[in-house]
């Protein structure tokens, strides 16, 4: 990568010439279960996909939605629909009929692929009647006998080119529409800060109707690399796969970085991995000693981001173990400003609220007005970007080395007999204490507190160790962060995009707390 990546956008699709014109098109940049694609063969495979789809659904604009597990066609679609001149549509595979309807009627979908098994849990009136739903395997084929490929498409990078819907743990699914500025500055920005090259092999875990997933592929094959997409059952088939492919980089969200960490990894799984990346939530500083310790070798990124806009913040490799719970500094081509309540730019050590500006902040939320103008804001005065930011609704602080740290969320902060509470706190005391795996701070409706704080934890069933857990809490928190109870669980509840679904623990804790 070169001293500044070059902030010029392109059309999304030109990322696959892009590698060709580079003289990396003979590299390997996706290995299938049944075949691997050099660069060259997947610029072939999406000007082919791309010509058909453009025949099928001429209507510049209209949106293609996928709902299939990882493979061929979930990897070319983000880049054949931009060069058909489509929005995608990806849609988690994890997810069930209602949730599909809805992202189908919401989206106004002209078409859906899908494998079978997902086309047949549909009932009458799922799929609206305008949509044309297609098995993966046929519409591969038809492509195929089409044989219609266009080239380059010619797009105006600030387009709509996809629409990710969030998981939908709170409230009804929101559409983010991105444009192929916002997706192709995106992948050139990780690539760059990541210093990712045409040797890097990547290991593709995470969903790709999440952002943080999508860019898996996007940054990787931005700077020649090759994917491996991986749709896995247990801890051990990532570690497997890492020996069978000689990864390089891995990425992951705290639950799955836990599991990681209990398992033992072979040597010829561990040592070709040359960096970490974390986003999705915090990493505890157990969690990084524990990284530390099973991939001594490897390059530890933490990073914090929003789909609004793709990805905020990332911490320096050589930080982490300085500074292990700092969300680090602004991602190229973005700017980060902390707004204290007064609505001026926040100082050294002041709380206030991280606003994002810049060309990576998405177009809005897809006919979503009044949410629309909660979240995307007139930039701050000091901007020097100006126009729409993000306004994240989280509560962070930057120190005197100019390194931001996470205090909370807006509407999470507990607020317990007059005090107000981060749950992060109570989590990171609760795994510091060696007895849990895994913490979950919630404020319960109460009607002599306001709300009670109850912390959820995945740890051990030995009497002791339960009972130790209050006794090491009592020793780092002050009397109001105490739980008032602690839940013991064997597992934590997981949202599509495999994060702790805290919604759903919150909506089971507060029922329970009702009756």
């Amino acid at each position: 990568m070169t001293e500044s990546p070059d902030p010029t956008p392109f059309p999304l699709d030109h990322l696959v010439e892009r590698a060709c014109e580079n003289g990396m098109g003979e590299r390997p940049a996706l290995v299938l279960r049944d075949k691997v694609l050099n660069h060259k063969a997947l610029r072939e495979r999406v000007a082919t996909l791309a010509g058909w789809l453009a025949r099928e659904v001429p209507e510049k604009g209209a949106r293609i939605a996928s709902w299939a597990a990882k493979g061929e066609l979930t990897c070319l679609l983000p880049l054949a629909a931009a060069r058909a001149g489509l929005v995608h549509v990806p849609i988690n595979p994890l997810l069930k009929r209602a949730q599909v309807a809805h992202i189908l009627a919401d989206s106004g979908a002209g078409m859906l692929i899908a494998t079978p098994s997902r086309l047949k849990s549909l009932e009458a009136g799922d799929v609206p009647n305008a949509c044309l739903a297609l098995d993966e395997g046929s519409a591969l084929a038809k492509a195929d006998e089409a044989e219609l490929k266009i080239g380059p498409s010619e797009a105006d990078a600030n387009e709509l080119c996809a629409i990710l819907y969030t998981s939908g743990s709170t409230g009804r699914p929101k559409g983010v529409m991105l444009s192929h500025a916002n997706l192709w500055l995106g992948a050139v920005s990780v690539a760059h800060y990541l210093k990712l090259a045409s040797d890097d092999v990547t290991l593709a875990v995470l969903p790709l109707s999440f952002d943080y997933g999508q860019n898996q592929l996007l940054s990787t094959w931005y700077a020649g690399g090759s994917v491996v997409p991986l749709d896995f059952l247990f801890p051990r088939d990532v570690s497997k796969a890492c020996a069978k492919h000689g990864v390089t980089t891995l990425a992951a969200v705290p639950p799955l970085w836990v599991q990681l960490t209990e398992i033992d990894w072979a040597e010829e799984a561990s040592t070709p991995l040359r960096r970490l990346t974390n986003s999705g939530g915090a990493l505890t500083t157990d969690l990084v000693e524990d990284l530390r310790g099973t991939f001594p070798q490897a390059d530890l990124y933490p990073m914090y981001g929003l789909t609004e806009a793709f990805r905020s913040t990332y911490l320096e490799p050589e930080l982490v173990d300085i500074h292990p719970t700092s969300m680090g500094t602004a991602i190229p081509f973005a700017e980060i400003l902390v707004i204290n309540d007064a609505g001026e730019v926040a100082g050294s050590g002041e709380e206030g609220e991280l606003v994002h500006c810049g060309p990576l902040v998405a177009h809005g939320y897809w006919q979503d007005e009044a949410r629309m103008a909660e979240r995307f804001k007139l930039a701050p005065m000091a901007s020097s970007y100006g126009g729409t930011a993000v306004w994240s609704g989280d509560r962070v602080k930057r120190d005197e080395n100019r390194l931001l740290y996470f205090v909370g969320r807006r509407d999470a902060m507990i607020k317990s007999a007059g005090n107000r509470i981060s749950p992060q706190e109570i989590e990171e005391a609760a795994v510091a204490a060696g007895l849990v795996a895994e913490a979950v701070a919630l404020g319960i409706p109460d009607d002599r507190l306001g709300h009670a704080v109850h912390l959820v934890v995945r740890g051990s069933g030995d009497d002791q160790e339960q009972a130790n857990l209050p006794k090491a809490l009592l020793k780092e928190l002050p009397n109001f962060m105490q739980p008032q109870v602690i839940h013991w669980r064997k597992k934590m509840p997981l949202n599509p995009n495999g994060k702790i679904d805290r919604t759903a623990l919150y909506r089971e804790l507060s029922q329970g707390a009702a009756q």
